[in-house]
């Protein structure tokens, strides 16, 4: 069969019918510029890639696929730079679609098959396929990561690619980043491929969305495909009854994993949805919800697939070449010597962005001459991922992120992957951490949270970075993602460089003076509607008579009257030594801005004196001041002298007094080093226990 022209210049101009997934037909356009993105993209493009054994599969593979399905193959095999491919040749024996040798700047159309030239790599852009001399060296060659990440990026949810047969990893970076977009992947079944290595890594990554043999792939490919096209074109805002049974889908969701969210961008979760039903078959939200409630297993599918663990080495270059010559010259200008630099990577999915950011210090450290202590606290919501970033074990695939003088200096090649070294491993502690809703850490001089900004609404943006201010020291820096801003907290912020996005902190005095001495009331809009209770009765209720009423029954210690989440009304006395200020509505929760030391006890106490009704009592707590450590007891008891506003707490602190010289002299004594480990320690306390 003749092969169809597919250069540039020699584009059918006459229109003519070409079939559309399901059936339908539609009429291709005359010629046209490459740069009209939605004239060469309109039709699913699919990546597909394979290293040895991979002959055999793709025969298997296009002798059950229709020639006239109206998607376009891209191959990538790992072909023998030195020869001749003969691959175009064979391949046409298997299919009556065109299969052509894909040259640079050639235009993708649809019925056809494009096969990868020897010694090149290969990208897609606008349609359009682009070619280049590889520049890694032959062993460190990943042309399928390289080729599939590039349609990630350019058809976003519809980016479909296959793995079939081949010995190694190549095609594990690509597929995350399609799993990333939003995009399906198939893999063949390891027991039906002659080299099982590429797709048994693949699916042990979590990545394989179906697992077939190479010539079951078409049937469900066709399937996949008709359903994109036929069901997920919905209307920008969804309609009361998609929202509502996408609410309900939230609500199992949470009750099966603890997780809520429902303030994520629901465009995100919608798309995140319907790939999850169309790999059923399942095409009714409704239908989805009861298919939920009736597998639990799906759950932790669902929310697997709403995680967006897409990450690599120093992404976006640029940026961290930003931060290691402009940032953290300025952050650590005139610093002391053994300065403990403190930094948050907020939404670490497997570690790439920690031990990135841990490498670029070792290597400013290297660079200046000079020495501090460095302290990353790094964490995510996967427990997985977690488990994979504690690991610090990566596949060869890096090589594509990492520079080979950074591979040498900072890895251990194994036969299966690389490791990162034990020097830079310990500069990080990974937990499992829920950033919207658990404690942030404090005196932190560097938070990096990238990529995660852009899936929550608004509401949720703000909460977090009114977090990360509360976190940082005075001079800190924010460091986001590209796509990402601080909206409109730039009462917080200021930017320090736009392009890359690095934010440092800006004074704030929103919450100073609450937390100083005497009564100041804390209640706002934000508060009363997390109550529930009407704007009028909330104006009648004196937090300052109330509390003056409880506290003369039996003492007036520094204390403060929340709600049953810990969320803080009215303030009586200084509570500075037990709890730090927190700028704005957002971190207005004592369990939020409770010092070191203090947080778990605080929040045991207050959920039973809420579930209750009785009075708790903690003794010789040991919380870090700014003076150093101090003893002390915490009580929480229920308002219940009056109906007027009901589920109020008031929570006291109590300092213990210091016993006379002797008898701390003589303390001090008995105190074995367990004690200084534990005062050295007490700082991660809370993130350990968490962990570990």
């Amino acid at each position: 069969m003749a092969k169809k022209s597919t250069d540039i210049k020699t584009r059918q101009a006459k229109p003519k019918k070409k079939p559309m997934p399901g059936g339908k037909e539609r009429l291709a356009k005359p010629l046209v510029p490459v740069k009209i993105e939605k004239e060469v993209t309109g039709f699913p493009i699919i990546g597909m890639g394979a290293s040895a054994g991979g002959l055999e599969a793709f025969e298997q593979f296009f002798r059950a696929m229709p020639p006239d399905s109206g998607m376009a193959f891209v191959l990538v095999s790992h072909l023998d730079p030195s020869h001749v491919s003969l691959l175009t040749e064979i391949l046409q024996r298997s299919t009556a679609m065109p299969v052509v040798e894909a040259k640079d700047q050639m235009v993708v159309e649809p019925d056809t098959v494009y096969v990868i030239q020897p010694n090149r790599e290969m990208v897609i852009f606008r349609g359009v396929l682009h070619l280049s001399l590889p520049e890694a060296s032959r062993g460190l060659r990943m042309p399928i990561d390289i080729f599939l990440r590039s349609l990630a990026d350019e058809q976003g949810e519809r980016a479909i690619g296959v793995i079939l047969s081949g010995t190694g990893t190549d095609g594990t970076l690509g597929l995350r980043a399609i799993h990333g977009a939003g995009g399906v992947s198939f893999v063949q079944d390891p027991a039906s491929a002659k080299y099982d290595g590429m797709p048994a890594n693949a699916i042990k990554c979590g990545l394989a969305m179906y697992v077939l043999p190479a010539d079951k792939m078409p049937e469900q490919l066709l399937t996949y495909v008709k359903t994109l096209f036929s069901h997920k074109i919905k209307p920008v805002t969804p309609a009361p009854a998609v929202k509502s049974a996408q609410n309900k889908i939230l609500l199992i969701l949470r009750s099966s994993t603890g997780h809520d969210f429902s303030l994520y961008k629901q465009s995100t979760i919608g798309r995140r949805i319907d790939r999850r039903m169309t790999v059923h078959g399942i095409y009714d939200l409704n239908a989805y919800a009861r298919y939920l409630q009736e597998n639990p297993q799906e759950g932790q599918l669902l929310f697997k697939e709403l995680l967006i663990n897409v990450t690599s080495f120093f992404r976006d270059p640029e940026a961290f070449e930003a931060l290691k010559k402009d940032i953290l010259q300025k952050i650590l200008a005139h610093k002391p010597e053994n300065y403990v630099f403190r930094v948050w990577v907020a939404g670490c999915a497997t570690g790439e962005e920690a031990y990135s950011i841990a490498i670029l210090l070792k290597e400013f450290m290297d660079e200046a001459k000079s020495e501090f202590k460095v302290q990353i606290y790094s964490t995510d919501i996967d427990d997985d991922a977690i488990a994979a970033a504690r690991s610090g074990f990566y596949t060869p695939n890096i090589a594509i992120d990492v520079s080979p003088e950074r591979l040498r200096r900072f890895f251990v090649k194994e036969e299966t992957g690389y490791q990162v070294k034990k020097d830079i491993r310990e500069m990080i502690i990974f937990a499992i951490q829920n950033a919207i809703k658990d404690p942030p850490f404090t005196k932190l001089d560097l938070v990096s949270c990238r990529n995660l900004l852009i899936y929550l609404e608004t509401e949720l943006q703000n909460r977090l970075i009114n977090a990360f201010h509360y976190a940082l020291k005075p001079g800190g820096v924010l460091f986001l993602s590209s796509s990402e801003s601080i909206g409109n907290l730039t009462d917080l912020f200021r930017p320090v460089n736009k392009k890359w996005k690095f934010y440092q902190v800006k004074p704030s005095c929103a919450l100073t003076h609450p937390f100083s001495k005497g009564g100041i009331p804390l209640a706002g809009d934000q508060t009363r509607k997390s109550l529930g209770v009407p704007e009028e009765k909330a104006k009648e209720a004196n937090f300052a008579e109330l509390t003056k009423m409880a506290l003369l029954q039996s003492y007036a210690p520094p204390s403060v009257v929340t709600d049953e989440k810990g969320n803080a009304l009215y303030v009586h006395g200084d509570t500075g030594k037990y709890l730090r200020p927190a700028p704005g509505h957002a971190t207005l929760n004592i369990l939020a801005m409770a010092r070191e030391g203090l947080q778990m006890e605080l929040r045991t106490a207050l959920h039973t004196a809420a579930a209750k009704k009785k009075e708790v009592v903690c003794k010789k707590l040991s919380v870090r001041t700014d003076g150093g450590m101090r003893e002390l007891n915490l009580i929480v008891r229920p308002l219940t002298d009056t109906d007027m506003i009901q589920g109020l707490l008031i929570v006291s602190f109590l300092d213990i007094e210091t016993p006379p010289q002797g008898r701390r002299d003589r303390s001090k004594k008995t105190a074995g080093p367990g004690e200084a480990k534990r005062v050295k320690e007490v700082e991660q306390e809370l993130l350990l226990n968490r962990s570990y």
